[in-house]
């Protein structure tokens, strides 16, 4: 029998997770990684090890992760499969991301996203604010 604890899952991810992580990663309809060579199993490997990557699982499958550097502020990585979008699960994890950089000490988090997106819209009917642009993108803002 399936624990509701098994059903939905919100934890952080191990190494052993990478292979599933990058699936997810190329899976998504907008953000497209246009040259997957420029992202490493090195870079997921740092935020496993360090800040932590947070993952969503359904059905004991990871179905969402993200991940916030604490070095910039950043948000590196946000991506769910789409068959699970618009369900609160980027809601939560964005959350998990922005809670690294909060204990890490920092008032303000950034990410950049293409311009009229659905990506876009999330992140400002989330409270972020557009700032400015940074390589052709919307270069977006929290303040905690």
């Amino acid at each position: 029998m399936i624990t509701d604890q098994e059903l939905t899952l919100l934890r952080r991810a191990i190494i052993a997770d990478i292979p599933r992580l990058k699936i997810i990663r190329s899976s998504v309809v907008e953000n497209v990684l246009g040259d997957a060579s420029r992202v490493l199993d090195a870079h997921y490997e740092w935020f496993v090890v360090n800040p932590g990557i947070f993952l969503w699982k359904e059905q004991s499958e990871i179905v969402a992760f993200s991940a916030a550097d604490p070095r910039d502020g950043s948000i590196w990585a946000l991506f769910v499969l789409p068959e699970f979008e618009s369900r609160g699960i980027g809601s939560a994890l964005l959350e998990a991301s922005c809670n690294v950089l909060k204990a890490a000490g920092l008032s303000r988090a950034w990410l950049t996203t293409d311009p009229g997106t659905r990506a876009e819209r999330f992140y400002r009917n989330a409270g972020w604010e557009v700032v400015g642009t940074k390589n052709d993108e919307l270069l977006l803002e929290r303040i905690f």
